[in-house]
C-alpha cells in the first residue's frame, strides 16, 4: 500500500464500529476519507443499539467526508455505462477515482474497475 490516504468503504466502517481489531489495524494511522454516501449507508441503518448514531458521528469526526462534485457525476456516468454496480457503489467507486485514493472494502465487485486502487479486504 503507499502513502497514508485511504477511501473507506461503508462495510469496513461497519466493520470497525462492530470492534473488528483487524480492520482497527488496517486503518490505525492512516487518514481516512469516506463519500457522502458513506456517511448516508452509516446514518440509515436498521436495528442499530441506541448509542451508534454517537458512534458513526465519533467515526466521521476522525475522517475527511468527500461531498459530491462534477467530476465526481461525470465518473458516476462513465461507470455506470460500463458496470452494472449499484447507485451507492457506483458513487464511491467514482469518488475513489476521481481523488486517486486507494479504496478498502469487502466487497467483490469493484474488482472488475480498471484503474480502481482497490484493496480487498476478506472477512
Amino acid at each position: 500500500m503507499i502513502g497514508t490516504e485511504l477511501l473507506v468503504d461503508t462495510n469496513i466502517l461497519i466493520y470497525l464500529l462492530q470492534g473488528n481489531d483487524e480492520v482497527e489495524e488496517i486503518l490505525q494511522g492512516m487518514h481516512l476519507y469516506v463519500s457522502f454516501i458513506t456517511e448516508l449507508e452509516l446514518y440509515g441503518l436498521a436495528n442499530v443499539p441506541p448509542d451508534y448514531e454517537h458512534q458513526i458521528e465519533s467515526l466521521l469526526n476522525d475522517c475527511l467526508i468527500l461531498p459530491m462534485n462534477n467530476k465526481i457525476l461525470q465518473q458516476y456516468k462513465t461507470l455506470r455505462k460500463t458496470h452494472k454496480l449499484k447507485l451507492a457503489d457506483t458513487v464511491i467507486a467514482a469518488t475513489a477515482l476521481v481523488y486517486d485514493i486507494p479504496f478498502v472494502t469487502a466487497d467483490k465487485q469493484f474488482g472488475t474497475i480498471k484503474n480502481l486502487k482497490l484493496i480487498q479486504y476478506e472477512k
